[in-house]
């Protein structure tokens, strides 16, 4: 397997960010992975490291995640300021083409990115979300995120998120439940398990209207004629089934793909989507047509 290096780079506003770094063939296309809205590089481990060897991948910790510092100002952890991290990392590292995954926030960073690096998004796989978010979804996360959550052992954390979570991931089992955990949550200096992210990123994002940016369509039309994969749980409650569908309409080269019996959002690990993934990469290797 692969293994990782930390990199760091310097947001405009002088944040110190951080990705994992799994190596690859200079020549193929980088992949950059974008996680949710509390979550960290840690969520891209298996994927990354199915990827990595043939392809250099960067799992990105968004600003106040992981091992990226937290902003001063909490009213900048909103998608515009995520996304020009993201392009400060492409000046920083001189990368031109790249394929983007992101899921739910990370989705929504992507579509913004297309239009402030026109042409560089060589692909992309959008996980389970897109233009329009469901309200019931919405309210969901709202009702948890930035809420404290401290606990005694890993086990205490693995039950709390499986209670959090069982109705996304139905077949999950114990071990599933606290590899989860250990993704969400970090051992802290007084040997305590926390949540890994800061819980100001709360403040913007109940505000209505920060959750995207004001023109998603618009957005996600920025992509062109990239290859894009959509792939959407079959118990969504925040990419619907019709949103998917127009997305994967309105999109000159794009395919959806839908798992069923799984929430809010797919791991990318299920088999139902791997070969998927392999099949956009390739065409996204393909060279852009000259004007």
């Amino acid at each position: 397997m692969a293994a990782w290096q930390d990199l760091f780079w310097w947001s405009n506003d002088g944040l110190r960010l951080h990705a994992r770094d799994y190596p690859g063939e200079a020549d193929a296309l980088p992949v950059l992975c974008l996680p949710g809205l509390t979550r960290n590089a840690r969520d891209y481990e298996v994927l990354a490291r199915r990827l990595a060897g043939k392809r250099r991948v960067l799992a990105l910790d968004l600003r106040g995640r992981g091992e990226s510092a937290y902003a001063r100002d909490p009213m900048s952890y909103v998608p515009l300021t995520y996304a020009q991290d993201v392009a400060a990392l492409l000046a920083d590292q001189n990368i031109d083409r790249f394929v983007a995954i992101g899921t739910s926030l990370g989705g929504i960073v992507t579509m913004l990115l297309a239009g402030m690096v026109p042409g560089r998004i060589a692909g992309a796989l959008l996980n389970d979300v897109g233009p329009e978010i469901e309200p019931a979804g919405l309210a969901r996360i709202r009702g948890y995120v930035g809420r404290n959550s401290v606990w005694p052992t890993w086990m205490h954390a693995a039950r709390a998120v499986q209670e959090a979570n069982a109705h996304a991931y139905p077949d999950y089992g114990i071990e599933d439940w606290l590899a989860m955990a250990k993704r969400l949550y970090r051992l802290n200096s007084a040997g305590r398990i926390v949540l890994d992210y800061d819980l100001k990123i709360a403040e913007p994002f109940r505000v209505p209207g920060n959750e995207a940016g004001s023109d998603m369509w618009r957005a996600l039309a920025a992509l062109g004629d990239a290859p894009v994969l959509i792939v959407r749980g079959g118990k969504s409650d925040i990419l619907s089934a019709a949103v998917a569908e127009r997305m994967a309409a309105s999109l000159p080269d794009a395919q959806l793909v839908t798992l069923p019996g799984i929430g809010h959002a797919p791991t990318l690990s299920e088999p139902g989507v791997q070969g998927a993934i392999d099949r956009l990469l390739a065409r996204a290797e393909k060279e852009p047509a000259s004007d």
